[in-house]
């Protein structure tokens, strides 16, 4: 199961954070013939925070939404002035439990909390259930080196 552990807290008002950009593409799969090499710069704080006034980080723990690229240990960038809709993928808490799933509306308008990995069935909201959602998953951000540097 996704869970919530830690909550970072951004700055409001941060220097640029700009690395270059390429216009090269790589390919995962066969080698493509060589292409401009033109590079521009990205300010990730805009590229990554778009609401940054509504937006925080989080680390997860779990493995019940690895089928969309959420692993143990990954930090989730949350925006919460994003209106949830069908199919995204949320922060919320279900009776003071902190869950990452992916907000699933039924044709009945049932709300079910889906998780992606075939282990964990879908969590089906009643009434009675303390639902707060804290904002819709916007990014996820993986170290993908081991060693630090």
């Amino acid at each position: 199961m996704a869970q919530v552990v830690k909550v970072r807290v951004l700055p409001v008002d941060p220097s640029p954070a700009l690395v270059p950009l390429t216009e090269i593409e790589a390919s995962c799969g066969f080698p493509s013939p060589a292409q401009d090499y033109a590079t521009t710069e990205i300010d990730l704080n805009e590229h990554l925070l778009p609401n940054r006034l509504s937006s925080y980080v989080m680390r997860v723990r779990g493995d019940s939404m690895r089928g969309v690229g959420i692993w143990d240990g990954d930090e989730i960038i949350v925006d919460r002035s994003v209106e949830v809709q069908d199919g995204d993928v949320v922060v919320v808490a279900v009776d003071g439990e902190m869950l990452v799933k992916r907000w699933c509306v039924g044709r009945d308008g049932a709300v079910a909390l889906c998780a992606e990995h075939p282990n964990y069935p879908p969590l089906f909201l009643s009434e009675l259930s303390d639902v707060r959602v804290w904002g819709v998953v916007t990014f996820g951000v993986r170290r993908v080196i081991s060693r630090k540097f």
